[in-house]
């Protein structure tokens, strides 16, 4: 009896196991696009993104390869600015607009819109519906004046926003290796001219993984780093017998400090959340009224608290030089009141504790938040490092490269990263 009850349990388990949800690594294709005539003799860009790969992992770590591109082409040394909140979806979709969050409405990973009564949340079906996202991603701006796009990950590929998705795209897994998907993007730059894109996004979720779980500072941290740097490597001799024009723009969406998992701050029990909806991201707590009449009362309580681990802000007094106040996000998804921890710190919900590994600070005061940014290829210059910028100049350069015309407003600012690029 005992074994067939053993024998019996293995067969659910198998028969729980294959009715799991198959991922999809199937490519999404758009039929009827082309490249318009005027688009065949235009250069190629291909936006690379590793997760959380801080400015300085590649001294730190010694990526001989990465070095070695970035020492021969444009290379913010000293790191590149995240835009704030230094955290995934915000910045990935801030680099692919040149919009800051609060303006592009991704203004986290997860976000209550209070117009709407929704959370958005990253892992869920609301990344792929397009009216959450603001602004123009680079693929829409590409395909709508003729240019043949694709992506292998980047936030806002698998909806409509900005009206349109890429011409190739995949839904969003971590199944393909790094082989993989040089192999993809060889094939796409070996279709015929009409059929090519010559906007590429890449994303690399490794390094930000492995930082969240042991620290950067941690052994598993720096093979994920060293992975790569073989990967781009990989790809960088994959494609150079095609004899392309392609030029490389390697970003990440923002870098990553140590934390101690034990020194944490909780979040204040005065907050009625019958009220309120609470959104904790442990670098930072938004707090949205459900009756904008008891916004002020539970501020007052708040300060009356005198809590010194953490400032209390309103919304529209919080800091200016971080694009993240009430006069930039009309909606609200910021919140109305935001908690922002003292120094590095995490706060967190009662009975919970923060990983090893975080981001989402202040970049301007917590220089590990910073990102990693350097380019190369024949639009760029070569052998010139450039001061700190912020990650909303990367879509007008990128812009100028594939000579797109830029037809909405937008934050960034070509004078930033024009002066790298090679005069046409």
């Amino acid at each position: 009896m005992k074994k067939f009850l053993v024998i019996g349990s293995l067969v659910l388990a198998v028969l729980g196991y294959s009715q799991k949800p198959a991922v999809d690594t199937t490519q999404v294709v758009i039929s009827g696009r082309t490249n318009a005539p005027e688009t065949l003799q235009k250069p190629y860009v291909i936006l690379i993104s590793a997760d959380g790969f801080r400015y300085d992992y590649m001294q730190k770590y010694n990526t001989k390869n990465l070095l070695n591109l970035a020492e021969n082409g444009i290379w913010a040394k000293n790191g590149m600015y995240p835009s704030y909140p230094s955290i995934t979806f915000p910045n990935h979709y801030s680099i692919i607009t040149g919009l800051y969050p609060s303006h592009h409405g991704l203004v986290d990973n997860i976000f209550y819109d209070p117009n709407r009564k929704e959370m958005y949340k990253i892992g869920s079906k609301t990344v792929t519906d397009g009216s959450w996202y603001g602004g123009l991603p680079l693929w829409g701006l590409a395909e709508k004046q003729g240019m043949v796009a694709a992506s292998l990950f980047w936030v806002g590929s698998e909806s409509e926003a900005g009206g349109t998705r890429p011409s190739y795209y995949y839904p969003y897994h971590e199944k393909f290796s790094d082989d993989d998907k040089v192999r993809i993007i060889k094939n796409w730059l070996q279709l015929s001219e009409e059929k090519r894109p010559h906007f590429i996004t890449l994303y690399f979720p490794e390094v930000d993984h492995e930082g969240h779980h042991y620290g950067p500072d941690a052994k598993q941290t720096e093979d994920a780093v060293h992975y790569i740097d073989g990967a781009i490597q990989k790809l960088v001799d994959g494609l150079k017998p095609l004899n392309l024009p392609i030029n490389f723009v390697f970003v990440s969406d923002h870098g990553m400090i140590k934390v101690d998992p034990k020194d944490y701050i909780t979040v204040p029990s005065i907050i009625d959340r019958n009220k309120f909806v609470v959104v904790n991201s442990n670098t930072f707590v938004r707090i949205t009224a459900k009756n904008e009449a008891d916004i002020l009362p539970l501020y007052k309580a708040l300060r009356k608290e005198k809590h010194e681990g953490y400032k209390i802000y309103l919304a529209k007094n919080f800091p200016g030089r971080l694009h993240y106040s009430k006069s930039d996000n009309k909606n609200r998804r910021i919140g109305d009141i935001i908690l922002v921890p003292n120094g590095t710190k995490a706060m967190v919900d009662p009975g919970r504790n923060p990983p090893v590994g975080k981001h989402g600070y202040n970049p301007y005061k917590v220089p590990e938040m910073k990102a990693t940014y350097f380019a190369w290829g024949p639009a760029f210059k070569q052998h010139q490092q450039i001061r700190p910028f912020v990650n909303i100049n990367i879509y007008p350069a990128i812009a100028e490269i594939l000579d797109l015309k830029i037809t909405a407003p937008i934050d960034g600012n070509i004078k930033v990263l024009g002066k790298t690029l090679n005069k046409k």
